[in-house]
């Protein structure tokens, strides 16, 4: 049966998260090159924080942009075969890159800090907002805030499930936002604790950063077919990749579009490379035919190995 690999974003750490996977030189060697990348200790700050350094987004993109591909370098090592597909949900895509060899690991690693620098500087703090709206699906969520917007930014900007969409924008039009789409029946509409509206049209500024930053960077053509956040697509040239990753800083995160396309293209098991399980749940209320789960420790990989060999 094929199967894809998928890599979690900012949201899926937590302190001591890589305790769960044992001893593994490759993943202790991951965390050191990233380390040299950046210049300081990512190591120590997966495994003793301070949690709130480890929340600072300049912090949690490259650590779980680092993470994730130590997961993949242990399937690697545990004789796990190359899926045939990948896919990450927002800073996972990288991951999902250095996976399918289109990045350079030790280039990926600085510019992902720049990405979360960029994204974080975009808008000052307390202007912008996100907010989860769970039991409503996207056309009412996406009504609700052209409806609230009078002005500012609201846009829907996770496509998460088919009734789980996250807005985000001005902080007031977010709140707006949130209203309405309760008074359309949405179960509930949840503010969330982020420092900055990611992938909404205000992040246009760390986009434009993006792309400078990029052009200076080489590219491969992908190994694995890798679908993208901003089109649905597999793409293998590496101009059309670079120009998907500045667009995908500004624009939605399609996830429901992109676990549909994998069980239209024949993958029949997902698994989720990385900490953290947020994925493993969204994957079957997302399209049906899929099964899978969590790498999250050393006894998910390890049952992920076994379930793809069978």
């Amino acid at each position: 049966m094929k199967f894809a690999l998928v890599f979690p974003g900012q949201g899926s750490q937590s302190l001591g998260m890589m305790a769960a996977y044992g001893d593994s030189a490759a993943i202790r060697a991951t965390f050191d090159e990233a380390s040299r990348a950046l210049g300081r200790d990512l190591w120590q700050l997966a495994s003793e924080g301070p949690a709130e350094a480890l929340n600072q987004t300049v912090n949690t993109q490259p650590l779980m942009l680092t993470a994730g591909v130590a997961v993949f370098r242990l399937w690697q090592e545990l004789g796990g075969r190359l899926p045939d597909r990948v896919a990450g949900h927002s800073l996972g895509e990288y991951s999902a890159l250095v996976a399918a060899g289109v990045l350079r690991f030790a280039d990926a690693v600085p510019l992902v800090e720049l990405r979360a620098q960029a994204m974080q500087e975009a808008v000052p703090a307390g202007v912008g907002a996100m907010a989860a709206v769970l039991g409503l699906d996207a056309a009412a969520v996406k009504a609700a805030c052209e409806e609230s917007a009078q002005g500012e930014i609201v846009e829907p900007v996770n496509f998460n499930t088919p009734e789980q969409t996250v807005i985000a924008g001005h902080a007031a039009a977010v709140r707006r936002a949130a209203d309405a789409a309760k008074a359309k029946g949405a179960k509930r509409a949840v503010l969330l604790p982020v420092s900055a509206p990611f992938h909404c049209s205000l992040m246009k500024p760390a986009a434009e950063r993006l792309r400078q930053r990029l052009a200076e960077l080489p590219l491969a053509a992908p190994s694995i077919p890798v679908i993208n956040n901003a089109d649905v697509a597999c793409l293998s040239e590496p101009q059309a990749i670079r120009d998907a990753l500045v667009r995908q800083a500004a624009s939605p995160v399609r996830w429901v579009e992109t676990m549909q396309a994998m069980a239209a293209q024949g993958i029949g098991q997902v698994y989720e490379c990385g900490p953290g399980k947020v994925l493993a749940g969204l994957t079957r209320r997302c399209a049906d035919g899929l099964s899978g789960g969590a790498m999250a420790d050393r006894v998910g990989v390890e049952a992920a190995l076994a379930a793809t060999r069978a």
